[in-house]
Order: C-alpha cells, then sequence, then structure tokens
C-alpha cells in the first residue's frame, strides 16, 4: 500500500491531519463504527472528564482495529464528533499525541452535536482504516 498526502495548505499538517490523502496497490479497507468511552460491558465511562472519554475511545478504536490486524497508522480517515468542540479542543493533544505516535494524520473532521447516543458521552470517534 502506498499513501501520498495532499495538502494545497500547510496549516492542517501543523493540527495533525492531510488535507487529503491517496491511497493505491493493493489495500484491505476497514470501516469502523464510532468508538467512544465506553466499557466492555456498553457502559459509560468518565462523565464530565473530556480528556479520559477521548484516550477511552482512542483505546476502543484502536481494539477495532487490532481485531483486523491494523494499528492507527492504518487510519486514513478520521471523524470526529463530539458535545463540546471548545472542551474538545482544550484535550485535543491526547489525540494528536497518539497520531503522531503513530506516524499517522488521516483526514479528519471534527463536528460539534447536539448530543451523543449514550447522554454521559461527550466524543465519538468513527475511522476509516487501510492496510
Amino acid at each position: 500500500m502506498e499513501r501520498t498526502a495532499v495538502n494545497p495548505v500547510t496549516w492542517s499538517v501543523e493540527m495533525g491531519f492531510n488535507q487529503g490523502e491517496i491511497v493505491s496497490g493493493n489495500t484491505r479497507t476497514l470501516y469502523c463504527s464510532g468508538q467512544t468511552a465506553t466499557s466492555d460491558e456498553g457502559k459509560p465511562q468518565h462523565a464530565g472528564d473530556m480528556a479520559a472519554q477521548l484516550a477511552l475511545s482512542l483505546d476502543n478504536l484502536e481494539a477495532v482495529l487490532s481485531g483486523a490486524g491494523m494499528s492507527l497508522a492504518n487510519l486514513v480517515r478520521l471523524n470526529v464528533y463530539t458535545t463540546d468542540v471548545d472542551l474538545l479542543f482544550q484535550h485535543y493533544g491526547v489525540l494528536a499525541s497518539r497520531l503522531g505516535a503513530a506516524r499517522v494524520a488521516p483526514t479528519t473532521t471534527l463536528l460539534g452535536v447536539t448530543r451523543l447516543a449514550i447522554p454521559d458521552l461527550m466524543v465519538e470517534l468513527e475511522g476509516t482504516a487501510v492496510a
């Protein structure tokens, strides 16, 4: 698999994501459902703690990726849904550092939403990965 970043502007690279990405070669694609800060039993965790919810959501996303023989390094698309954009930006380093450690800058969209499926949840991560 070959990945080629497409960045007609460069500000997004400093934020940890590419404007576009071309993926070519023999590939497998994994479309991940939104992952949230829930326990293995589906119970919401860390009410009111954005940093902890973001970290657990990433852990849960990594578990799905791992189940497919992939890792964060395989992410080509990441959608971030949050009930509080300003609060998420205060803790964006949690996300950026994990992606940076994986040496990946997936195309990313961040959306503010009224609420998520479970009221105590503040962030949901939906990814597409290619290997």
